[in-house]
């Protein structure tokens, strides 16, 4: 009697604990108490319920896994859906994503390099605000410091994994990399649980991968040091060792050779730990399968850090020759066969209906890079840039307007979006999707364009966007500034290093600077300078334009 007692006391206890856990999903899950009561009544109405409606609830009731696939120089005309024609290049995956998924026509990176864009993309802040964030060099410090809220941090708060796999290129360590030591803080102190990276970029040192805090497979006995100087007098080098080399350099990167290829930076030892520059695509895919696999069971954020197609270009054999332009071209089908190879994964595992990916590049397109790879040559009629003047480096559209699409089956519509969006708005646009609550000194920059990104009827982009160069100069770097059709060009008096750092020098330079305006409707390639004939358009954008700079922030 005492056992059947003891029993049925357990089961009301038990009927009461679920009954009571459900409540409080329902008031702290991801609607406000009233949303919740909202989506009661849409409930039982079921009948009159707009599609509209419906689709808000099935964006927002969902934590979806989020994995941006970002390519590395890949530029606006470099894929089919974006106008690459099949006899130069084929890119049958991504044209797949973008069929399914949401083509952007105005998409952009916030910076027209690498780390800059990297940088902005993970902290929400322009990185032209953050002293040093121009593009890293082998022995970088880690850029983004431990105490700064980045996007994986607010993800970890709403109950995902994070992982990045693939090039990383904003720094190890306090001071210096301790390649032979712990390489930290890196990402797994600014948010990631799991990074399998390429530490720098591959024209410059070294060439081996790093697991977590660790290069991987290096040998204590073979310690691997990494410099800004030729170690020994008889150290090879590009210059020294021309003759040996399976791709020759056209400028500046010809320091160490590697794998018959010279770059930038001087190292020796970790042998065992070098990887083939041929091998890298097939290394990103299998570690992000891996990861996909351990971790399909909670929401979960890859960081997909594609190296195609930055130099040196030096595909898998299997994908040499596969396009008609060269080993550039033959890049971007490895790209395209990365993103191929994510989606597959994805639904293998039954994860596609609950998995948004954002396919995106770090900045626009570049033919030589330091490299004769032949890009210039075997170039034919391919246009990079598409109709866009500029790639990378330039303030341009051409160097940070790229591929933009996203794909979110069942919840994302297939269309085309002129929305105006931007890499570095993922992260606000998520945690506010997420109901993380935003510190308001984190993500400086970074807007909710979530409406725009899932297609949703209405949404808004942005109204305009800071366009950042390298941004050595930082706010003083050249910049470009969009706004509606309109396009200013911000070109500034350049400045020794000396008078960088003299404040009264760099007010004078500020004042000196010189502005053109261009109609991005009737003028895409920024031919024709209209600043004069339209004096007022000219005034308002450059007052916008210094005023987003001088405020430091332009999210509020």
């Amino acid at each position: 009697m005492k056992l059947r007692a003891l029993f049925s006391l357990f089961l009301t206890s038990l009927f009461a604990l679920n009954a009571s856990a459900s409540a409080a999903e329902s008031s702290q899950g991801k609607h406000s108490p009233a949303e919740q009561r909202t989506s009661d009544e849409s409930a039982s109405s079921s009948g009159r319920r707009s599609e509209g409606e419906a689709f808000k609830r099935r964006a927002s009731s969902t934590k979806p896994n989020v994995i941006v696939i970002m390519a590395d120089d890949l530029g606006y005309g470099d894929v089919g859906c974006y106008g690459a024609k099949p006899e130069n290049l084929k890119t049958p995956h991504i044209d797949q994503l973008a069929a399914e998924g949401l083509r952007f026509t105005s998409g952009y990176c916030s910076a027209s390099t690498c780390t800059p864009t990297r940088y902005a993309f993970l902290t929400g802040t322009h990185a032209f605000r953050v002293k040093g964030t121009g593009i890293a060099g082998p022995n970088s410090l880690a850029l983004i410091k431990p105490d700064i809220v980045t996007m994986p941090d607010l993800l970890q708060k709403a109950g995902y994994k994070t992982a990045v796999i693939g090039k990383w290129h904003l720094g190890l360590g306090v001071k210096t990399p301790d390649w032979n030591g712990d390489l930290k803080p890196g990402p797994l102190e600014i948010g990631f649980d799991y990074s399998f990276l390429l530490p720098t970029t591959n024209d410059r040192v070294p060439q081996v991968y790093v697991e977590n805090h660790r290069v991987l497979n290096l040998d204590p006995k073979d310690p691997l040091w990494v410099g800004h100087k030729k170690p020994s007098p008889d150290h090879k080098t590009g210059i020294s060792h021309r003759d040996e080399l399976k791709m020759d350099w056209s400028h500046g990167h010809n320091s160490t050779i590697h794998n018959g290829i010279s770059r930038i930076g001087f190292y020796t030892g970790g042998h065992a730990a070098r990887f083939r520059d041929e091998d890298l695509a097939d290394k990103w895919v299998e570690k992000s399968k891996e990861w996909i696999i351990k971790n399909k069971d909670t929401p979960f954020f890859l960081f997909f850090a594609s190296h195609d197609l930055h130099v040196p270009r030096i595909p898998h054999e299997r994908f040499q020759g596969k396009s008609r332009t060269g080993f550039r071209g033959d890049a971007i089908v490895q790209l395209d066969w990365c993103v191929g190879e994510i989606v597959r994964i994805l639904k293998e595992q039954g994860l596609e209906k609950n998995t948004m990916i954002l396919f995106c590049s770090d900045n626009g397109s570049v033919l030589d890079d330091g490299y004769k790879d032949g890009a210039k040559e075997k170039l034919h009629d391919h246009k990079p840039a598409g109709p866009f003047a500029g790639g990378k480096y330039k303030i341009q559209e051409g160097g940070t307007r790229t591929p933009f699409i996203t794909w979110w089956p069942g919840t994302i519509k297939p269309g085309v979006s002129n929305k105006m969006v931007c890499t570095i708005d993922l992260a606000t646009s998520l945690a506010n999707h997420l109901e993380v609550e935003i510190p308001q000194d984190a993500l400086l920059d970074s807007l909710d364009v979530m409406d725009a990104l899932i297609g949703k009827e209405g949404a808004k982009g942005r109204a305009n966007l800071i366009q950042q160069s390298n941004g050595r100069d930082g706010i003083m770097s050249p910049m470009g500034y969009r706004a509606g059709k309109w396009k200013l060009q911000r070109q500034m008096q350049k400045l020794s290093k000396a008078q960088r750092q003299n404040p009264n020098q760099a007010k004078s330079a500020k004042k000196n600077a010189h502005y053109k305006l261009y109609d991005l409707e009737a003028d895409p390639s920024e031919s024709k300078n209209i600043a004069k004939q339209h004096p007022d358009v000219l005034k308002r954008l450059t007052a916008e334009l210094e005023k987003q700079i001088e405020e430091g922030r332009t999210r509020h």
